[in-house]
């Protein structure tokens, strides 16, 4: 299957929304088709996100058809659909670089496009955004539209619901476009709700549905709680209810992959005044079977051949830590029945998916919902139970006042199992775990655990398992130093760390994953390398015997260096009155981009090069 764009007739010819807009309705199909197969040639080469854009191939071209991006604002939720965005809008002959370092970013980013309108990475932000948008555009007067696009599994998301609840409020100009592909019409349930869209979305149907409204106000109370009470009877099979009492006027679901029905309806949508729905519903990995009979498996692949039903297989390698987590939680579990595990929409990316099976009665899947995944858990700890919240660094911000207010505050027994801490590498920016050190070291009651192998997260975990307060063990995205964890469990003594190697003048202090960097350093440099472990409670004792011993400490850490494990110590020298010369090696004060971890450790001298050569630079050698 071929990149090259001489085959692809008239996706060739589009450069821009403006020459699709240019194209006859008949071409569209073809169009499609053709974004289609060029989206599978080159991601099966680029490797990246892939089942999502499948499915939204003809909903992206039938809304860059109908309204004139960028001067209508486009919003898409998190992003994982946008590639088929990317190729309409200029970025075609650069979409074999994307994720890559100094290549595309991998979701709608402001910077490289005009064409994206808000950037995300996030789940359930896109209608918060559009609402500010219309509120802008209704002050411009432009006649500016806005559109958002999100699927039903950011729907979960409170933050959409706040965000529609306020847009029937101030009734908003704007489209909302949820995006389901968690169901499949028939080909007749699909064509007559298509046929129903587009006369629901006329202009008769919404001036006969405006004149009822304003009949049904004038109507005695006790009737018009009787057509309420029809309203609601009715919501148990009509799906728009929920959306027609945020305020929005719901249409659908419709046929997502029928280029002729969605222009017709979104066509008549865009004239239409205050907050719209319009239900679509896709097939994820439409267009190629393997992807469709697996989304899940399709949603981020590696480079693979097309004409092989089956993804290549990951070459043996060390367990990654998400791996040492799930068999840790199974073997806690069989010990505890009162282990809880949560997880808000992360069952497969934090290892859980043996566990779901084995325990399903002890596990929680609160689909993307953050801040309910934190004080459910404080919810369960109250009660008695043990529970366990398995979540990524960059989505436990999203719950930073349920972590604070809900947990910590009350001294419960929640364990935070941090994934994906540190960088992650080629999700970019909007992934990076660079922040959490920062953030929790900050919070009372709280233990803080870094492991610098597998052995020491399982043992961390179990740790974590058996205090009587909150305690969080972060760990880095992908496999370790290939240590085989002891399957005996031990709690380690909180606020200890180990001396790993003994050297002369300088001491590494690391602080987690970035150890063997620190051992080859210190080897170059003849170091001592202590194993901190602990980042709250530090291990004061080792700090000041490695001060005694040494004329500069070095802490290392995949963190921010503002506020994180290297501040610590610093806050501590400057509490004992202590004039001792401290390096902070971490990452700077900057968003991290996208590229691979090795590239990323290497461009900001994390690697082994980058720390001897940033130790001897503090050094003046």
């Amino acid at each position: 299957m071929s990149t090259d764009i001489s085959n692809y007739p008239i996706l060739r010819l589009i450069n821009s929304p403006e020459e699709l807009r240019s194209l006859p309705l008949s071409e569209l199909n073809q169009a499609a088709d053709e974004l289609r197969q060029f989206l599978l040639a080159s991601v099966s080469q680029s490797s990246g996100h892939f089942a999502s854009g499948l499915g939204t191939v003809e909903l992206t071209v039938a809304l860059h058809y109908v309204y004139n991006t960028p001067f209508d604002h486009l919003i898409w939720d998190v992003g994982h659909q946008a590639y088929p965005h990317k190729i309409l809008t200029g970025r075609r002959d650069k979409i074999d670089t994307i994720r890559q370092l100094d290549g595309l970013h991998p979701f709608p980013w402001r910077e490289e496009s005009e064409f994206d309108t808000f950037s995300v990475g996030h789940s359930s932000t896109s209608i918060s955004a559009a609402v500010g948008m219309a509120i802008a555009a209704e002050k411009e007067k432009a006649n500016r539209k806005v559109v958002a696009v999100i699927g039903d599994g950011a729907m979960t998301a409170g933050m959409a619901f706040e965000a529609m609840n306020h847009a029937g409020g101030v009734k908003a100009d704007m489209l909302v476009v949820l995006n389901d592909n968690d169901m499949s019409i028939s080909e007749n349930v699909g064509a007559l709700n298509s046929h129903l869209a587009r006369l629901l979305s006329g202009s008769m149907y919404t001036s006969l549905r405006e004149g009822s409204k304003k009949l049904l106000s004038g109507l005695p109370p006790i009737k018009e709680l009787a057509s309420r009470a029809e309203e609601h009877l009715k919501g148990m099979v009509v799906p728009g209810t929920i959306f027609e009492e945020l305020g929005f006027n719901y249409i659908g679901p419709i046929d997502g992959h029928d280029v002729k029905g969605l222009i017709d309806t979104l066509k008549n949508m865009r004239g239409l005044k205050g907050p719209q729905l319009l239900h679509v519903v896709t097939k994820k990995g439409k267009g190629y079977k393997p992807a469709e009979a697996d989304p899940i498996g399709y949603h981020a692949v590696p480079k693979f051949d097309p004409s092989i039903s089956k993804l290549p297989k990951k070459s043996a390698s060390s367990p990654s830590y998400s791996q040492i987590f799930g068999d840790w939680l199974c073997d806690m579990a069989k010990q505890d029945p009162t282990l809880m595990a949560i997880t808000p929409a992360m069952r497969e990316g934090s290892g859980m998916v043996k566990f779901s099976k084995e325990f399903p009665a002890q596990y929680f899947d609160v689909a993307i919902a953050e801040q309910h995944a934190v004080t459910l858990a404080g919810g369960m700890a109250a009660a008695g139970l043990k529970p366990v919240v398995a979540i990524y660094s960059s989505f436990l911000q999203r719950a930073y006042d349920q972590l604070i207010h809900d947990v910590a505050l009350q001294n419960l027994p929640v364990l935070f199992a941090i994934d994906r801490a540190g960088v992650v590498g080629a999700d970019g920016a909007t992934h990076q775990g660079l922040y959490d050190l920062s953030f929790l070291r900050c919070i009372p009651n709280l233990i803080i655990m870094c492991p610098a192998d597998e052995n020491e997260c399982r043992q961390m975990l179990y740790t974590g398992h058996q205090l009587k307060q909150p305690a969080a063990v972060r760990y880095p995205r992908g496999s370790g130093t290939g240590i085989e964890p002891n399957k005996a469990m031990q709690a380690l003594e909180i606020g200890k760390g180990r001396l790993l190697i003994q050297g002369q003048k300088i001491a590494i202090l690391n602080f987690g994953s970035l150890i063997t960097y620190a051992q080859e350093a210190a080897e170059q440099l003849n170091a001592s390398v202590a194993d901190m472990r602990f980042v709250k409670p530090l291990d004061l004792s080792l700090i000041d015997q490695l001060l005694a011993d040494h004329d500069v400490l070095i802490t290392l850490e995949d963190n921010a260096i503002a506020g994180g494990a290297g501040s610590a110590v610093n806050e501590y020298l400057q509490q004992r009155k202590l004039i001792k010369p401290v390096l902070n090696i971490g990452l700077p004060d900057e968003f991290i981009r996208h590229g691979t971890q090795e590239e990323i450790y290497s461009l900001y001298k994390l690697d082994t090069a980058g720390i001897v050569e940033q130790i001897k630079a503090y050094l003046g050698q």
